[in-house]
């Protein structure tokens, strides 16, 4: 079994966003190897995420627009208790958890297996400083 493992580093300007990381995963994909797979893409900070889903940017400004609805943007401790440690992102938090933490994606005949539109977004509730991607592929 083959395997290679690398991290991607991201620094969103601004508070929140999302980057299409499809062709740097597909990149790593095909330094692997790997004809046949799984490769994992998984958020290393809990105020960050990785999600499937269509590169439209209407459909990207709806979950902007859907997240800060579910868990406004709010730095005082009067809304959020998490707030009352000396943190302003309880909000990142909650988004993260909404938008989920990795995804798997298999890898046949050494691409990836997408269903249409699909793609792979990195997730930014709190940026303006560098955060990790690990990147694991595994497989024949």
């Amino acid at each position: 079994m083959k395997s290679r493992t690398e991290y991607l580093t991201f620094k969103i300007a601004g508070r929140t966003g999302f980057v299409n990381i499809t062709p740097r995963i597909e990149e790593i994909v095909a330094h692997s190897g790997v004809k046949e797979g799984l490769v994992l893409v998984n958020a290393m900070h809990i105020t960050a995420s990785v999600f499937i889903n269509d590169d439209e940017p209407g459909l990207h400004l709806d979950y902007m627009t859907w997240l800060e609805a579910l868990a406004p943007f709010d730095p005082s401790p009067d809304r959020y208790r998490h707030n009352r440690t000396g943190e302003d992102n309880a909000d990142a938090h909650l988004k993260r958890q909404i938008m989920g933490r990795e995804v798997v994606v298999a890898i046949t005949r050494g691409k990836l297996d997408f269903g249409p539109w699909e793609q792979i977004f990195y997730g930014e509730f709190d940026g303006d400083r560098p955060k990790r991607v690990l990147v694991k592929v595994i497989g024949e």
